[in-house]
């Protein structure tokens, strides 16, 4: 069967409302979707069926205070701690940073798909790791690099609601997202997290912020070696020293260099449907653009890439398959995000 041949039977039980024949379809699928490299589809599929099951055991009726009503509401106020869980299909390919940083960041990866041989020396295999750096460097981007290569499912923490005025609540629903990530072999991917790991000032009564420093400190040494926790801050220096001290890997992301900026173009027009105008006018605003972020200069490309097809459309011209950016668009979206 081809895949066309799985899409139309899903459609066709789905449609008769069989459910024992979809989930059979949706099981094929997943391992075709394996034999043909589609790792990144049957993982999703898989996440899918798994999320089905789950509601079908929340909708059956259970006494309250029984087991499983309890069971059933930490389920649910655990899914309220998480913005976002999502496969990535991001690789190296797709990441423009120092070589030095990419080399730690392969050496990680290879350290977590090499548990089996580590484990038969007892050797560690590092599963911490924090991003620091200033805004739009990359990050985020670094964390879902990590995902895909590794095809692990990623939590993304919800920091408004981790973070409570109760007493002893911030510590309990970190717990929370801890034992989730333990049962489901997950990355953690908290994002600004100096507001949780902040420096414990003795000299001062911050009684909760101390409970939730050590209660991440537990949480970090009795984390299983198959999940993964990655932190993102801007504000390094705001973090308890123990903290930093835990975390296997520690990686600052800076702006990039005039090598990286052109990099980071040549990656963005890669799909090879656009280029410059004016080969001479696009050096010199990459020249220009050293100083911004990641994140700012493939903005403004991708903002002058859309801009420039209006233009053509507005124009009334026929838009060809390998279309042209205007130079003049992007300079001043570049000169525009220079500004103070």
């Amino acid at each position: 069967m081809t895949q066309l041949d799985y899409i139309k039977d899903l459609a066709k039980y789905g449609l008769e409302n069989n459910q024992e024949k979809l989930v059979s379809v949706v099981n094929d699928l997943i391992e075709y979707s394996k034999t043909t490299k589609k790792l990144n589809l049957a993982i999703q599929l898989q996440a899918l069926v798994k999320e089905s099951y789950k509601g079908n055991e929340n909708q059956k009726l259970v006494k309250v205070g029984s087991p499983a009503f309890y069971r059933n509401q930490e389920e649910r106020e655990t899914e309220e701690l998480i913005l976002q869980k999502l496969t990535s299909d991001y690789t190296f390919a797709n990441l423009v940073c120092a070589p030095a940083l990419k080399e730690k960041l392969h050496y990680f990866i290879q350290e977590q798909q090499s548990q089996q041989l580590l484990s038969m020396y007892d050797l560690p295999v590092s599963n911490k790791v924090i991003l620091h750096g200033p805004s739009g460097c990359g990050k985020t981007l670094a964390s879902y690099v990590i995902a895909g290569e590794l095809k692990k499912t990623m939590v993304v923490v919800n920091l408004g609601a981790i973070v409570s005025s109760k007493l002893g609540e911030t510590s309990k629903n970190l717990a929370r997202i801890f034992r989730k990530a333990a049962m489901e072999d997950c990355i953690i991917f908290i994002d600004e997290f100096d507001s949780l790991g902040k420096v414990r000032d003795y000299s001062q009564d911050h009684g909760e912020m101390k409970r939730v420093v050590n209660t991440i400190l537990q949480l970090f040494d009795y984390l299983p070696q198959t999940s993964i926790v990655i932190a993102a801050t801007n504000q390094v220096e705001m973090i308890d020293d123990a903290l930093l001290r835990r975390f296997d890997l520690n990686l600052e992301l800076d702006i990039p260099t005039a090598k990286q900026v052109k990099d980071l173009v040549e990656l963005t027009l890669k799909s090879g449907k656009f280029k410059f105008d004016k080969v001479n006018s696009a050096d010199s605003i990459m020249k220009s653009a050293v100083g911004l972020s990641y994140y700012s200069i493939q903005k403004t490309l991708v903002t002058a890439i859309k801009q420039s097809l209006f233009k053509l459309k507005n124009e009334n011209e026929t838009i060809p398959l390998k279309t042209t950016v205007n130079t003049g668009i992007w300079k001043v979206l570049i000169e525009d995000e220079k500004k103070p």
